[in-house]
């Protein structure tokens, strides 16, 4: 007996997300592996299939207005493993490779500070 779900494909297309009135989508980037949450992020359409298109996860970079593919200037690349798209069509899973740390800080992920009985806590330090 076949499983529905494997058997049904749509050609994706990301127009037909939704994205918010900056034409953004946020991108949760979690390391495909571990399933760490390394980092969010935003994309446009463009984004996206520019990371479909060349397996190199490039995201919108709100403050600087320009594309911005991760690892370019570091050299802390985020290769494309898989893109999944949640049930309200509004965010994004990336899951990647990741080389180096994802944070800008130097850390593994950008998720670094925990609250703890009420305090904030440092759980990672940059990495060397």
């Amino acid at each position: 007996m076949s499983d529905a779900a494997n058997d049904t494909k749509v050609r994706f297309d990301p127009e037909r997300l939704t994205f918010n009135e900056a034409g953004l989508v946020p991108a949760i980037a979690q390391d495909a592996e571990t399933s760490e949450v390394l980092m969010l992020a935003w994309m446009n359409a463009e984004s996206i299939a520019r990371t479909l298109r060349t397996g190199r996860v490039t995201y919108w970079s709100r403050s600087r207005q320009a594309f911005w593919v991760k690892g370019e200037t570091s050299g802390h690349v985020q290769e494309l493993v898989d893109l999944r798209i949640d049930c309200d069509r509004d965010c994004l899973l990336v899951l990647l490779r990741q080389t180096g740390p994802a944070c800008h800080t130097g850390r593994r992920s950008c998720f670094y500070t925990g609250v703890r009985d009420g305090h904030e806590q440092e759980l990672m330090t940059p990495q060397d």
